[in-house]
């Protein structure tokens, strides 16, 4: 075999790391975000931690266990228990803090409350929430 100047990788140093962050502007970030999705037939939630871009924690009324305990998986009864669920994991990986960024259309009521007030009283975190126009308020026992 002939060397062509070409550097052959394998494939775990294909992995391509998540993009860096000057350190002056990682301070100012918060590093637990909440992220929600509803869909017609499910409700699912992760907590992504932003310096690294990985997932921390996630629940979602799809898993086959929880299914079965659920009358309804796509309602704000199913949302509280899914951030009930999210709180516990939350405990047990001692995520203090997490942030929620509402999208403009989305509106803080609902299964959005659910959430909140499940992870609140769950895991004792505190749940920051910042909608449009980067109003802030903070949902929080302590």
């Amino acid at each position: 075999m002939r060397d062509c100047g070409f550097l052959i990788l394998s494939v775990s140093e294909m992995v391509i790391p998540p993009p860096v962050k000057p350190p002056r502007i990682m301070k100012y970030l918060k590093p637990y975000v909440l992220k929600m999705h509803f869909t017609n037939k499910y409700v699912s939630a992760q907590v992504i931690h932003t310096p690294t871009a990985t997932v921390a924690s996630s629940a979602s009324s799809q898993e086959k266990l929880l299914r079965p305990t659920m009358e309804s998986t796509r309602d704000v009864a199913a949302a509280g228990k899914i951030g009930k669920i999210l709180g516990e994991r939350l405990l047990l990986k001692d995520i203090p803090a997490i942030t929620v960024f509402l999208k403009r259309e989305q509106k803080y009521h609902g299964k959005i409350i659910a959430y909140g007030a499940a992870l609140e009283i769950k895991s004792s975190c505190k749940v920051v929430v910042r909608a449009k126009g980067n109003s802030l308020r903070r949902i929080s026992n302590q």
